[in-house]
């Protein structure tokens, strides 16, 4: 049915907005079997989510669901890992919002009843959703016999993809409204009182030229400052709350890389050499480089200066069938062959009429239309203008009459350029692309130039299987050799390899620099530290694209409160640093001279200008919120008391104050409540994603 294909081509981007949790439940044979049917159900946990248990079964079922809805608007058969790993996530979001917030919409009596979602799909106002799959392309609007065309057509025939895509659209709309209105329900709890939009429009009003005399917690060396034991567990019992850590683990790692040696370039020069009679010979030089070229033939036309100068003084000295080389571009081998010489233009003046297709159905009668199209201008005499207007299926053109201006050379798809480039001026073409049937005309054509096409073998230089075995045995000797950290390490020095370090999260796709690294991830996460980590045969050797890649954990970290122990060091820093503070208040206490400041405690004096509530770095001294807080609660000539910041203790002296200009309280009232209302929504769902208690374990299975 034609109304599905408008769906997947228009619903792509409104779907995505609101994608959710899929219909159908997949049940995934016998999978991890287990004696009990307790410890199966722990093998098969996903997830924990606000005390639901999510299993394996059930949530690849999401994805797979949500796979084929991607594939139905896409159109395509199968998935990049790019894309999965998309998709994947998306059905997390979507599961973890759903079972976050159910029981709170049943708190707070929020559904989306039946009649409402009757009105979501049919009413006067339907959801964006469906606005944007049944928008008629001509008028902008919601084109509404096809929607009572559609939805008839479900009453009776409520099977197949179709009807469960169907099912899908339907429950993205009740997710995203009853989302909806548990926002509005707490933007309608938010209020700005008149006091508050005052005192915001004061604050932002006030801009302070000042002076900062400033000592820095540096100038105070470590040894002025004792810090006890005691000092150190107060400061973490009272911040650990600053010490919330997430569940990752930290490797060590060498690679060795599988580089292409000396003997598989010479093989690659002697294979060129060899091969160049039979490409000389070749009657179809385009389908023998497609053959035997690691890069397809390419049947663009260059100009001379479009070419390396070693490329295009041979091209434009030569004659069809002479080759070049072989010789060495980069990291390949090359071969190149003169094909063919065009005088061609750099632009052309061209019009078109489209009609579209999306596929075999579509592309039939788009052809028959535009033969019928053809034949009125041809045999009628209708002008071509006209009919564009009228029929072209392309918005940007057809109110010119189809006319697309000037084109040049790289502008359009491979069959339309080479339409329009070696089509004759005014001839009639029709031309298929991807997006439809096209009746061309060449209308004005610039002035043409030689260029060449090239026929061009090209072959990378790669490691032979023997070059992979050589370098498989180093890293096995290495990895046999070099058991426990300490011999890791020392082997390292010892031969002179470049060591390196990641911090990898239990979801993270790829250990960064290491292709395809996922399964050195899921290993790390279960090895023990101090382990030389080992994948799921038990080989400690990793092959990672073009490399094999031997790695060491060398520390774990669960989720929650870091361990004193674990952040001493910079717990210790932290109390020294408020004891340096301390002193260096007590220091500049009670001096209202900031002269006074340089002579007794070395402060430096930075003035800065139009200083508000809103300003965070300070000219000349950096980022330190604390100074602008002081400054705007200041007069004229006021001086603070020295205050604490981010690097040192300053004390500010305001010279003189800016009254702003801005009076107009209902707008800062508004703006105000439009802030809050926007940042309670992600705060209050935050509170609640981390009130769920959320157990992910997807790590274990993907």
């Amino acid at each position: 049915m034609a109304t599905l294909q408008k769906i997947r081509n228009r619903a792509g981007i409104a779907i995505a907005i609101f994608i959710g949790m899929a219909l159908a439940a997949f049940i995934l044979g016998d999978l991890f079997k287990s004696s009990s049917s307790i410890m199966r159900g722990k093998k098969m946990e996903i997830a924990v989510i606000d005390g639901n248990t999510v299993t394996y079964p059930e949530f690849q079922a999401k994805v797979d669901e949500l796979a084929d809805i991607y594939k139905m608007n896409s159109g395509k058969t199968s998935l990049d890992q790019k894309t999965t790993d998309q998709i994947k996530e998306q059905t997390w979001q979507s599961m973890v919002r759903n079972l976050t917030m159910k029981d709170i919409y049943e708190n707070l009596g929020i559904s989306v009843c039946s009649t409402e979602l009757f009105d979501l799909v049919q009413g006067k106002n339907p959801h964006p959703i469906i606005q944007s799959i049944f928008r008629d392309p001509n008028t902008g609007t919601i084109n509404r016999p096809a929607l009572i065309q559609f939805l008839k057509y479900q009453q009776t025939n409520n099977t197949g993809k179709e009807h469960n895509y169907w099912l899908f659209v339907e429950n993205q709309i009740i997710e995203e409204r009853s989302f909806s209105k548990y926002n509005n329900l707490l933007a309608k709890g938010m209020y700005i009182t008149s006091e508050e939009a005052k005192s915001d429009l004061k604050g932002r009003n006030h801009k302070a030229n000042i002076q900062v005399a400033s000592k820095l917690y540096a100038s105070v060396p470590d040894n002025d400052v004792k810090v006890s034991d005691s000092d150190i567990q107060a400061y973490y019992d009272k911040n650990k709350e600053k010490y919330k850590q997430e569940n990752n683990r930290s490797i060590e790692y060498v690679s060795f890389p599988v580089v292409a040696s000396k003997a598989d370039e010479d093989k690659l020069i002697k294979w060129s050499n060899d091969i160049k009679p039979e490409f000389a010979a070749a009657a179809d030089p385009a389908a023998f480089v497609n053959i035997n070229s690691d890069v397809s033939f390419d049947p663009t036309f260059f100009k001379k200066g479009e070419l390396s100068p070693e490329i295009g003084n041979f091209a434009f000295s030569g004659k069809v069938g002479d080759i070049y080389g072989p010789y060495k571009d980069n990291k390949s081998w090359k071969l190149v062959k003169i094909q063919r010489f065009e005088d061609l233009p750099d632009s052309v003046q061209a019009r078109h009429i489209l009609i579209k297709a999306n596929n075999a159905q579509e592309l039939t009668k788009a052809t028959t239309t535009i033969d019928s199209i053809k034949n009125l201008i041809v045999v009628k005499g209708m002008k071509f203008e006209d009919i564009a207007r009228s029929k072209s299926q392309d918005n940007g053109s057809a109110n010119n009459g189809g006319a697309l201006g000037w084109i040049r050379r790289g502008m359009m798809v491979k069959p339309f350029e080479e339409a329009v480039f070696f089509g004759k001026l005014n001839e009639l073409q029709v031309v298929k692309t991807q997006y439809g049937i096209h009746l061309v005309q060449v209308t004005s054509r610039g002035k043409t130039l030689p260029n060449v096409q090239l026929a061009t073998i090209d072959r990378l230089i790669e490691p032979s299987s023997q070059t992979y075995q050589a370098t498989y045995t180093k890293a096995s000797k290495f990895a046999s050799s070099n058991q426990d950290p300490k011999k890791f390490n020392e082997a390292i020095l010892a031969q002179g390899l470049n060591k390196r370090m990641a911090t990898l999260g239990e979801n993270d796709k790829d250990v960064p620099g290491l292709e395809n690294s996922r399964l050195l991830i899921r290993a790390a996460f279960n090895a023990k530290a101090g382990t030389i980590i080992s994948g799921s045969e038990g080989t400690p050797i990793f092959e990672l694209g073009s490399q094999f890649v031997i790695a060491v954990l060398t520390s774990e970290q669960e989720k929650g409160i870091a361990s004193l122990n674990s952040v001493k060091a910079r717990v210790e820093g932290e109390v020294k640093k408020e004891k340096k503070a301390q002193q260096l208040i007590e220091k500049m206490s009670g001096k209202t001279d900031l002269n006074q400041l340089t002579t007794t405690v070395g402060a430096t004096i930075t003035e800065a200008k139009d200083i508000s509530f809103d300003t965070y770095s300070i000219p000349g001294v950096g980022f330190e919120p604390a100074i602008a807080g002081a400054a705007t609660a200041l007069e004229s000539n006021q001086v603070s008391k020295p205050v604490a910041g981010t690097s040192g203790v300053y004390v500010i002296k305001v010279s003189s104050v800016n009254p702003g200009s801005d009076q107009d309280l209902a707008a800062d009232k508004q703006k105000l409540s439009a802030s809050v209302g926007y940042r309670a929504n992600i705060n209050a769902f935050e509170a609640l994603r981390e009130h769920a208690k959320i157990v992910d374990k997807r790590g274990k299975f993907y």
